[in-house]
């Protein structure tokens, strides 16, 4: 019987042990780790952060589902992973012994590396958790009653631009209908060298679409900025060149503020050695295996894939819910061929697929590959989005509800979007 660990209940976590677990005989036991007992869908914490969403419509008990087939839970943080001894040390002292362990924790949110940046003991906010974003909307609500300016984007080093561009126009939605927009001035800060750049070097038109959307909602925006500081009521960030020379520096007065950091890889996993790059990301092959050791699989936010291109201030590449799945799905496949003899074969998609709210309408763009040259590169806007990403988020959860591993975008959210057609056009 091979015992196998997975670290981590996210999107990621939870859909790789029901994958497995539907693999892989009952005569093998799996075991879910994570610090909290409640899976959040990540993708809905902007509509948490405006009262679109409760938490409670967005987030589920872990346990109840995950025993239902099978599979073990401990509510436990890992502490540390000796990697050597394929064992790992958890934050109550338990100590829990693996024959593959499968990493899929998500990022550390550094909003240590700008100072007075984030929503504990900082003066910016976040969506990249429920508790943050229900943060947000307790202060958005006193914001309401006498509003002023706001400031939204992303840090240096951010590689996740999708959420700050559908929360601007978010925000500008919801305002609009309270009829309070024309008491916020609105200014999008970001790492990015150009709007619509995604840490993708753009897809299809989204630069020109962006801009256009920017500059249609009255937001002001300031690009390859390097934020230092932020203080009460003002934000620091020095814009550079497409040479990396200092072009401008910008003081920005706000109200309310909503930054995205810079991601790191958790402690625990950045501490072992040889196992991460420098910035604590797990270092995988193509089969979604550790560079170092055979029995470690890794998938999602926390695995290292290098920037598309360099930038001036330097920007990371996002990885989305279709690449995250495409990853769970081959470490799934090679450990089920490993227990049965067979060598590992399956390969992760490394393909970004993104629905991004804009509050009334969206924009979904395809980037086949991530990395360019690519044989895709579409970018389109519409109404449609906006209730694909509803649909989405109802039919996710409804999925982690019932245990079913069937991969959402290409069976449903691709079919449904009209342009699985694309995908097949991508495949050699």
């Amino acid at each position: 019987m091979a015992h196998i660990v997975i670290i981590g209940a996210g999107l990621g976590g939870m859909p790789a042990a029901y994958e497995i677990r539907e693999l892989l005989g009952k005569e093998h036991q799996i075991t879910v780790l994570n610090s909290t007992e409640t899976f959040q869908f990540t993708p809905s914490n902007p509509w948490v952060a405006v009262g679109w969403r409760k938490a409670a419509d967005t987030t589920l008990p872990i346990r109840p589902y995950l025993e239902r087939k099978g599979i073990a839970f401990i509510a436990q943080a890992v502490a540390s992973i000796d990697a050597e001894h394929s064992r790992l040390a958890l934050a109550d002292g338990q100590i829990v012994s693996y024959d593959y362990l499968v990493i899929t924790t998500g990022p550390k949110l550094s909003f240590d590396e700008v100072p007075g940046a984030g929503p504990h003991g900082g003066h910016t906010h976040s969506v990249c958790s429920v508790p943050h974003a229900e943060k947000f909307w307790a202060e958005y609500q006193e914001f309401l009653k006498q509003p002023g300016p706001f400031v939204i984007g992303a840090m240096p080093g951010a590689s996740c631009f999708g959420p700050a561009y559908e929360f601007a126009f978010i925000i500008d939605s919801d305002l609009r209908k309270r009829k309070l927009r024309h008491k916020v001035p609105m200014t999008f800060v970001t790492s990015e060298p150009y709007i619509g750049h995604m840490g993708l070097g753009g897809v299809g038109d989204s630069k020109s679409m962006l801009e256009s959307e920017l500059r249609g909602h009255d937001i002001k925006w300031i690009c390859n900025a390097k934020t230092t500081q932020v203080e009460a009521g003002m934000l620091h960030t020095t814009e550079l060149d497409d040479m990396g020379q200092i072009k401008r520096e910008h003081q920005v007065g706000f109200k309310l503020a909503m930054m995205l950091p810079a991601f790191k890889g958790v402690e625990a996993v950045a501490a072992v050695a040889n196992l991460c790059n420098p910035r604590g990301f797990v270092l995988i092959d193509e089969f979604q295996r550790s560079k170092a050791y055979s029995n470690i699989f890794s998938a999602g936010v926390c695995v290292a894939i290098p920037p598309v291109e360099v930038t001036p201030v330097p920007t990371g590449a996002p990885k989305t819910g279709y690449m995250i799945e495409s990853m769970v799905s081959a470490i799934a496949h090679n450990i089920a061929d490993e227990l049965a003899g067979k060598p590992a074969t399956a390969k992760g998609t490394w393909n970004a697929i993104c629905l991004a709210d804009m509050g009334d309408t969206g924009a979904a763009f395809v980037a086949l590959p991530q990395i360019p040259p690519r044989n895709v590169n579409w970018f389109k806007k519409g109404k449609w989005v906006h209730l694909a990403k509803i649909a989405f988020e109802q039919y996710f959860i409804r999925k982690m509800k019932s245990g079913n591993s069937e991969p959402i975008y290409e069976r449903y959210v691709l079919k449904a979007l009209g342009i699985t057609r694309l995908l097949d056009r991508s495949e050699p």
